[in-house]
This record gives C-alpha cells, structure tokens and sequence, in this order.
C-alpha cells in the first residue's frame, strides 16, 4: 500500500475540477467536517469507515475491478489487469477506462508514477480471497523450512539450489510457468488431479479441521498428499482450515481462456413509449392516492393511538384496524407509519405510538407539501418498510425498531440511477425487470427475500408516484439528486390542492374527489362514516354517525350549517330529515352512574337526605321526589345513613328487605385425603360413587364389607411384584406423577406402537390433552407424532400427569 505522502502527492497534482469532485463525493460519502488539506483528506481516504460508505455506492464494473485489482495484489501493471479481465481492446477497454477514472474519482483506486495501480488499503480488506483466490505462494511459503522447499523442488523434478532463498525462488518460477504446472497436473494421479481442479474452480474455502503442532492430521483429502509434496497445495502453519492453493497455481489451472468477470454493460430489459403527459398522468394519480390515504392513516393514529407489542412494534391486529379505518391496504398503511415516524410526525409513547406536534403543523399544510416530507423520509429509511413477512415467513410488526440496513437505502438509489439512465421517452415493460439494473448500478444493495429482485422496494416507488409505467416521474428525478426545492415544485404541479367542498348526494353520501382538506376530513368523519379513501373519497351518513356526532357534544342546528358550508347548494332533504329524526330521539333515556339506589314515601324526607350537608360524601343525587341515586356502595351508603341518626333498610336484587341477621362463623370438617398407590388413580366419578354407596348403607354394613373385602396386591410401585416388562420399569422411573395402572398403559403403547391420549403439563404451565402414536422412549423424553399439533415432538415423561385411551 502506498504511503499517505505519496497518496497526497498525487491529490495534489489533479486539476482543480477533478479534486473538487474528490471532496464532494467523499463529504456525501463520509460526511465529517470538510477536510483542510490534501494532505487531511488523504489521511482520511485510509480509515476504514470511508471505504466503508462509499463501496456500496458502486456499481457492478467498479466493484469488478477493484475486486480484479485485489486479486493482483497491488501495485500492479494495467496489461496485467486488463489481461486478467478480458479488456485488452475494443469496447471493454475503454469501458475499463472509464470504470478506472470514476475510482480514481473516488479515490479508491489511482495510478502511480510506475504506470502501476494502487488501492486504498481498506478497498483490499473488503475481500477475503478476491475472485476465489488464496495468496501468492511466496506469502503461502514464508515459514516453510529449506529443507522442506528442497522436498518440494526434488518431487518436481528440479535440482534444489544452495540457499533458501533461492529455492523459494526457484520454485516460485516453476509455479509461475502455467503451461508446466498445468503439465504436472495432467500427469498427477486421479485423485490429486481432481482435488486440485475442484480447488482450483472453487477457491479457498473448505471445510476447517483441526490441525496439531503445526503439521496435517493423518486423514488429508484423497490426492492431497501428492500436491503438498510438489508445492501445488501448502499447509499453514497458524491456522487451522484445509490446505491452500497460491494464486499462482489456481489461475494456471482455470486455463489461459479464463478471465475475471468484468461487465461493463448493464442487463438489457424491453422497453416501451410513453409520452412526458402519461408519465405525469400516472405518477399524479398514484400520488395523490397515496397522500390522500397517509393522511387517513395519521388520522386514525391520531384519534386512537395503535398499541405496540411487548416484542416492539406494531402488530397485525392493530394494521388491520388502521387499514379499516384509512380504506388502505396493509403495504399503503407501513408505507405511512414508517416514513411518518422517520419525518419525526410519529413517536414512542409509553405503550403506544401517537402523533407529535409536528404532526399538527403537518396536518395543517397542503397534500404537496405533506406528500413531499413522506417522499424525502422514504428516500433514506434504513429498512423496506413494506416488507410484511420475513425469510421464515413470520409476520413483521411495523415500527418495530429494527436494526439499520446499510443496503436498503441503496436499493432505492439503484432503482433511482437504473430508472433515470433508461432512454428517455421510454420505460421498461414489466416493473420487474427493473430487478436486474438495481443489481447491476448496486451490487450492494438489500434485494427482496422471496420474490423477484427488489420487488418490494420497486412496489414502493409506484404506490408514491416516484415510478410509473416503468419510467422514473418528474418526482423521481428531483428525489435522485436530493433536490428539496425542485422536488416541492413538482408536488405542487402534480398534485393538487386539498379539496375544502363536498358533493352530497340523496343516497345519503358525501364524495370529495381529490385530497380532502384537514377541516373537511374531520368534519365528515365526525358525522359519517368513511367508505373509500383513494383519488375520491366516499363518506355515507347514517343513524349512528349522526347520533356519535350528537354523543360527541354537536348540536343539530351547528352539524346542519357546517355541512351547508362544504357543499354547492342546499342539503338534501333525506339528510336533513335524518338529523332531525335523530336528534329527535336522542337522549329521551339517559343512563346515569349509580352504585345504589334510595328510595321512599316521603319526598321531604328524600330531599331532606340530598340537601344534607354531611351525606354529601356520598354523591346522593335526586332523579324523583322519591328517588335518590348514590355513587357510593350500599354497604357504605347504610353504615352513613345510620351514623346519621337515619334507619334505612337494605333490599335484595328482588325488591325484598334483606334480613341482616348476624351469623356465627363454622369451618367445614377436613376430609382426609386418600391414602395408598391407588388413590392417585380415583377420578371425581369414583368419588361420587363412593358417596352414594355410602348413603346406602348404615355404617355397620359398610363396615362388615371392607372386613371381608380381600387386601389389594401391592404394586411394584410399594415393594410388590416385579414390574411386567423392562419397559414399565424405565416409565415408573422417570414419570413419577403416574400411578402404576397408567403406567402399564403407556409402556403397553410404547412396546406395541399403539396410540394413547396423555395429559401434559408443558414449561408454561399450559394443560393440554394430546393423543400420541409412533412411540419412541428416549429417557428421560419420549418422541411421538403429536396430533394435536400435527408435528413430531419430544416429550419429558415428568411432564405426564396421566394417561388414557385414545
């Protein structure tokens, strides 16, 4: 690697032009404080966190050739890099020019006074083993003894020269001949020349195995023996892993017509016409449905706030909910709460998520203005924020927090470069195909997880109008070069302005074409019931929204004159009818909070009570002159009543004076617990035969019986006879909760692959019932096919409490 004077002198002989676009791209790439000098930047140019930034940032052929140039082990020549890439003439030379001249910009790559490349030492840590290969073999060989170099030169049929040195040189120049070593390689037995090919082909890595004082265990790969005595493979010393082949060896066998991959053209995709007014037709529409729908989106968080998971996030339940309440789809409901939360309208609070006052002032602006701040925040979100599903296919939350993904930003700047560099006046056919281009402008990027490449983030672009019929909008093009003002100019072109009228037909519905307003929006959705949200927006009054609308504190004669206000004429007449037959019935009942009811005969005596100074503690309130309602519980109501000088009486649910006759307290008799192997084994259905028996018979007789009932055997389980089988003794061993009779039924199922039905206690604590067939006993488990949950599972015979028959 070159030293940092030497990077600096060449920064210092650019032409004022091309040094500017040195700085400007590493401050968009980096973005610390503006470097002083040359000399500053230059340092700077060698931190891996510069390399960092800007490698994402390069497209396929660039990447290339820094990869091909890694794999040379710079300083190397440009015969040696075109020869290793296919790009000696022709088209593919200049290509590789050009390709070289954007890294020189970059100041990744530059060219010394040699006529040799160097690269920024970062840039060659990026691969491991560029383009599949190992290092060179004098790297390979540095530890190797004289002795063992000598080995090596007398199996290739070279006579060793004196000092290590030149043996380690002599054999570099044998190696470096590819038409001798792939000779050596032809004449190698089957087995070596097989390995060394599939090495070769497949690069360095392998599978890693153990290696003990620094020499290879006893079970090399078969062949492998052959190649470490020749040098064609070379054990290291300090690490363990299989052997490695130096890059001398691996190019010689790829064959002289291998190149490195190199492709300087992106893919072709088929195009298709359209015109600057379709363009604008459909990105304008796709926009201006998007606005419209975000905003109903912020609405509904705003009037209730979406709950977050204990996991983090926003779960399904709760995207279901908005979508109901926004007429969105799930992609148009993340798609908002992400950009909203990124452009700081949305944040944490407590266990939920509501708006901020950013969002007030947000809600206040026109649709341009509130689409153009979701647009920038999309630009650079850190995820894919219509991704619903992972790569295990488990439901994403929105908002979940996420950690930041360096690669999906780029891919929509890749989708951004592919679509403004198509042809203009044309788009791609089918959107997908875009797939290929993002790949190809950011090699780099996050694609999609199942699916088409960058399908999710191709669908984001057209549901925000930044792509549409497969051509990037007059939008798109002011996103790709962060252009704010341009961006905000061309909103307010394509988008227009918030609509502050409706049409309200006689079918009883309200239908705002365009982006409602803030103050229309709130308005119909405080006294109807919103329908369809799109670039026409469907609101239909009925007897419940009107009567929320009255429950909200709205009166008829102001519900009335605001909607006169947002319409053209009169309103019509099975609207107006409506309200007032609503109103008409509202609140004829009113329900009010009582925890007690009082009262009586006397109406002086009730109003006697209410006006009472030292009852007012407990909230007695007169609905009649007779009736009093209390907010505090009736035993608290008596006891004040009484302290009072009062003797009110108490009532039943029934309308009856409860007797309040003070009753001695008494425990129940303790029943003895059952005793002996079998008292497990008796369920609630013997107990209750046992009882009815009893009440059958007088004492004398139950006794008489179980004196001349014969003593039960005793179970293995109490020093009895000796289990049945070795498979009850394994069971009785583990599931101690069982009683010997459940015992024998399962190792009966076990040993005859029966089914049997269990009841398990899981980790939990959750009781479940599961039938179980194909029995395996693995103590202390027992693996069987669980029906329950159509799947195998294992199961902790401990964990058995008891068994039965399927």
């Amino acid at each position: 690697m070159k030293s940092r004077s030497t990077l600096a002198t060449w920064l210092s002989n650019l032409d004022g032009c091309r040094l500017a676009r040195v700085l400007e791209t590493r401050r968009d790439a980096v973005a610390p404080p503006e470097p002083r000098s040359v000399g500053e930047l230059a340092d700077r140019l060698q931190r891996p966190g510069s390399v960092a930034l800007a490698l994402p940032q390069l497209a396929l052929p660039h990447l290339q050739v820094a990869e091909a140039l890694a794999a040379l082990r710079v300083p190397a020549s440009r015969d040696a890099l075109t020869e290793l890439l296919g790009a000696a003439d022709g088209d593919s030379a200049r290509e590789l020019e050009a390709v070289l001249e954007a890294l020189a910009d970059q100041a990744l790559v530059w060219p010394d006074g040699a006529e040799k490349f160097r690269m920024a030492g970062p840039l060659r840590q990026a691969w491991d083993a560029p383009l599949g290969l190992d290092a060179p073999l004098a790297e390979l060989l540095a530890g190797t003894t004289s002795d063992e170099l000598r080995g090596m030169l007398v199996a290739l049929g070279v006579k060793p020269p004196g000092t290590k040195s030149q043996r380690l040189t002599a054999l570099v120049e044998h190696h470096s001949d590819t038409e001798r070593v792939r000779s050596l390689v032809a004449k190698a037995p089957a087995a070596a020349r097989k390995l060394l090919e599939g090495r070769a082909e497949a690069g360095p890595a392998g599978p890693a195995r153990f290696i003990t004082f620094g020499s290879p265990g006893p079970d090399l790969e078969p062949g492998a023996r052959w190649a470490l005595d020749r040098g064609l493979l070379i054990q290291d010393r300090h690490r363990y892993g299989p052997a490695r082949m130096p890059t001398e060896v691996a190019l010689a066998l790829r064959g002289p017509g291998w190149h490195a991959p190199f492709q300087p053209v992106p893919p072709s995709v088929g195009l298709a016409s359209i015109t600057p007014r379709e363009l604008d037709r459909e990105a304008s529409a796709a926009a201006t449905a998007f606005a419209t729908q975000a905003a109903s989106v912020l609405s509904a968080c705003s009037t209730t706030a979406p709950a977050l998971l204990k996991s983090g996030g926003i779960g399904a339940r709760e995207l279901a909910r908005i979508g109901k309440a926004a007429q969105a789809d799930d992609a148009v409901v993340r798609l908002a709460l992400e950009t909203a939360h990124a452009a700081g309208l949305l944040a944490r609070d407590g266990d939920r998520v509501a708006p901020t006052g950013a969002y007030d002032t947000w809600a206040r602006q026109e649709p341009p203005e509130q689409f153009a701040v979701l647009l920038q925040a999309w630009r650079n979100l850190p995820l894919t924020p219509t991704q619903a599903r992972d790569e295990d296919n488990k439901a994403l939350p929105a908002l979940a927090g996420a950690p930041p993904c360096s690669g999906c930003p780029q891919a929509r700047h890749g989708l951004l470069d592919a679509a403004a560099r198509l042809p203009a006046g044309q788009g791609v056919r089918v959107a997908s195909d875009l797939g290929p281009l993002i790949a190809w402008h950011r090699p780099l990027a996050d694609s999609s997880p199942d699916g088409p490449p960058f399908a999710t983030v191709i669908r984001e672009a057209e549901i925000l109008g930044v792509l549409a019929r497969g051509a990037l909008s007059a939008i798109g093009i002011h996103l790709l070069t962060s252009d704010a003002e341009g961006l905000g100019v061309e909103c307010r072109r394509l988008l227009p302005s918030a609509t502050t009228t409706a049409r309200i037909g006689a079918d009883l519905t309200a239908v705002v074409t365009g982006t409602p307003s803030t103050r229309l929006a709130a308005l119909l959705d405080s006294v109807a019931d919103r329908e369809t949200s799109s670039t026409a927006s469907v609101w239909r009054f009925s007897t419940g929204s009107i009567r929320r609308a009255l429950d909200a504190g709205r009166v008829p004669e102001d519900i009335t004159a605001d909607l006169a206000a947002i319409t053209a004429g009169p309103l019509p007449q099975p609207l107006a009818y409506l309200i007032a037959d609503t109103t008409r019935g509202h609140g004829r009942v009113r329900v009010a909070p009582a925890s007690c009811v009082l009262h009586g005969d006397e109406p002086a005596l009730l109003a006697e009570l209410a006006a009472h100074r030292r009852l007012a503690k407990l909230g007695l309130r007169q609905l009649a002159p007779t009736v009093l309602i209390s907010r505090s519980p009736l035993d608290t109501t008596l006891a004040t009543l009484r302290a009072e000088g009062y003797a009110p009486v108490a009532e039943t649910a029934d309308g009856t004076v409860r007797i309040e006759k003070a009753r001695p307290r008494r425990a129940a008799a303790a029943v003895p617990a059952p005793r002996g192997p079998r008292a497990r084994g008796v369920g609630r259905t013997a107990a209750t035969s046992t009882a009815k028996e009893s009440a059958a018979f007088d004492p004398s007789t139950l006794a008489a019986r179980l004196l001349a009932a014969p003593a039960p055997e005793p179970s293995p389980l109490d020093g009895g006879a000796p289990f049945a089988t070795d498979t009850e003794e394994i069971v009785a061993g583990w599931a101690k909760r069982l009683p010997y009779s459940d015992i024998r039924q399962l190792a009966h199922a076990i040993d005859t692959g029966q089914a049997i039905t269990v009841e398990y206690v899981a980790t939990s604590g959750n009781r479940t019932v599961r039938t179980l067939s194909h029995l395996e006993l693995d103590p202390p488990y027992l693996e069987a096919w669980c029906h329950l949950r159509d799947a195998e599972r294992v199961f902790t015979l401990a964990r058995i409490h008891s068994v039965m028959s399927p």
